[in-house]
């Protein structure tokens, strides 16, 4: 029997470190913590991005913030803190599978390889992966890659896309694809001439075009080689959270104050809603 108590007390040496936050519902973890834990990228504008004052801000931060809102209200707790945490493209998913973040806010798109490790919300936008270049370089589409360097964010959908794209195209060989730590460093990797063209979604090429003093030097190709579903992702098998942020994004499209939202930060390009995303709107107004 003493021999049975001892191999007990030696297993919780290994379980007593989980906390009831880490292994309940994300819910109770907020509610014990009193925070809740955003992710978010740095510079992908204008989904999620360091604005004025170095404070997170963009499209899909907005939304992310109506799901803290439903939050305080779901457990009575208004004064629960929001604490935003920057991740990257290749440790994001991880921070949310490790608990480390409550749900991720960004450009991300929704795939079946990536719901092996965590869940998605409803659709939040839709674009597509194209090219950014200086205007003099006229890079209109995959056709005009020969023989050049492209900069793509490394654990992005969109590398994988570029190189199923090169392979498609038959009558292109000898690019380089050249793999970076993030958006901003691709666009510097342009502007400095050691890359001809910075490959990504095309909502963030605009955003990283406006955002720079010269937007007109630059140049974004009208093709676009990739279909790229965003939504927010959050902790696998949690249903309950999941579903609360269904919610806020449902309403948010039955009601039409997506629009604003919209307007705010895509506004300067297009004062209207472009018909695919605005199907994607109606797709999701999921009734209550």
């Amino acid at each position: 029997m003493k021999y049975a108590f001892a191999f007990a007390a030696v297993l919780s040496l290994f379980v007593s470190p989980l906390s009831a936050g880490e292994t309940g519902s994300t819910l109770e973890r907020i509610a014990q913590s009193g925070t809740v834990r955003i992710g978010f990228r740095e510079s992908e504008p204008p989904m999620s991005f360091l604005g004025d004052g170095k404070q997170p801000t963009g499209y899909s931060i907005d939304l992310c913030n109506r799901i803290v809102t439903e939050i305080k209200d779901k457990l009575g707790k208004p004064d629960l803190a929001v604490e935003y945490i920057p991740v990257t493209a290749s440790n994001r998913f991880e921070a949310v599978a490790r608990h480390e973040i409550d749900i991720l806010c960004g450009a991300t798109t929704k795939t079946l390889a990536r719901s092996e490790l965590v869940d998605f919300t409803q659709l939040t936008f839709v674009t597509g992966a194209s090219l950014l270049s200086l205007e003099s370089a006229e890079i209109n589409g995959i056709s005009d890659l020969q023989g050049k360097k492209v900069a793509v964010v490394e654990g992005t959908t969109t590398i994988v896309n570029l190189k199923q794209a090169l392979k498609d195209a038959i009558t292109v060989s000898d690019v380089q694809v050249v793999p970076v730590a993030s958006a901003a460093e691709g666009i510097a990797a342009l502007q400095n001439g050691e890359v001809d063209a910075f490959s990504s979604d095309q909502v963030v090429l605009i955003g990283l075009v406006v955002s720079q003093k010269s937007p007109r030097k630059f140049a974004i190709a009208d093709e676009l080689f990739s279909y790229e579903p965003f939504a927010l992702a959050v902790r696998r098998n949690d249903s309950e959270f999941r579903l609360l942020a269904d919610r806020v994004l449902s309403q948010l499209y039955r009601s039409g104050q997506i629009t604003p939202i919209y307007a705010k930060w895509f506004g300067s390009l297009s004062s209207e809603v472009p018909s695919l995303l605005e199907a994607m709107y109606i797709i999701n107004s999921t009734p209550e």
